[in-house]
């Protein structure tokens, strides 16, 4: 019976208070998984450290580019784990983020332990992603409403919408052939701009400019900007250049594809 008892104890304390190497490896899966579904490094910097303090330790991190370096320590305790984790770099989801960040909170207040928590990325991190379907049909819809609030007529919202549908289904088809970004977005904006210029061309309607400059504003990357301004005020300085430059080379594809667009359907630029 007193056996049995202490065994139960050496168990709980275990369950309890995992050791730094199992919260290092847990901690460095979940920073690579937020960071990379749309993050700002704030914001993982606070998840991570209100689990760490959760779980009885230390975490000194320091966020890069590709790469997190973090250690785990026990205070008053030379027992130390150090991780370098790669960013994970899925599709940007607000769904997982939000989650994952739900996660850190229960962590904190006491609802999950240390392998609850571990199970429970395990089932966010497998969450499959929206339905492409409606997905491709909810952005269509935004960037022809986008063209309305500049001032677009209908006609205009009706090509805006079709440019969209077709140039958002070809994002999604060369993205899931791991077709590199840049030339997606090279390629996505090309066709979208010629689908836009039709306005003009058909003499469809009396707003062909703001169908044409709207035709392409999906794909211009708002959260990276975003991101890097977020990171940058927080004073993360190489991760907001990083992303800034991400961003600004994206956009310089978009342009270029818009470019060639327009060049194709003899549109004038200036």
């Amino acid at each position: 019976m007193t056996t049995t008892t202490t065994t139960i104890e050496i168990t709980e304390a275990t369950h309890l208070y995992p050791t730094s190497t199992e919260v290092g490896l847990f901690l460095s899966d979940y920073a690579g998984w937020l960071l990379g579904s749309g993050a700002t490094c704030i914001r993982l910097e606070k998840n991570i450290e209100r689990m760490a303090a959760t779980f009885g330790k230390k975490v000194d991190m320091t966020i890069m580019p590709r790469h997190i370096h973090l250690t785990v320590r026990e205070p008053g305790s030379t027992e130390l784990f150090t991780a370098v984790a790669s960013i994970c770099h899925p599709v940007i989801s607000f769904d997982i983020n939000t989650r994952l960040s739900e996660l850190s909170w229960a962590v904190a207040d006491g609802k999950i332990d240390f392998h609850g928590a571990r199970e429970e990325f395990e089932r966010i991190i497998l969450t499959p992603p929206a339905d492409k379907r409606f997905v491709l049909l909810v952005a269509s819809l935004a960037n022809a409403s986008f063209c309305r609030l500049f001032g677009g007529d209908w006609q205009a919202v009706g090509i805006v919408f079709l440019a969209t549908l077709c140039g958002f289904y070809l994002k999604q088809i060369l993205c899931e052939s791991k077709t590199d970004i840049r030339l997606v977005f090279i390629i996505c904006a090309f066709v979208s701009s010629v689908l836009g210029a039709t306005d003009a061309l058909f003499h469809l309607g009396s707003t062909p400019e703001i169908a044409l400059g709207t035709s392409v504003l999906y794909l211009v990357p708002g959260i990276p900007f975003l991101n890097s301004f977020s990171d940058m005020i927080d004073g993360h300085y190489i991760c907001a250049f990083s992303r800034f430059m991400n961003a600004v080379v994206l956009t310089a594809c978009l342009s270029i594809g818009l470019c060639g667009g327009m060049l194709m359907m003899n549109m004038g630029m200036f």
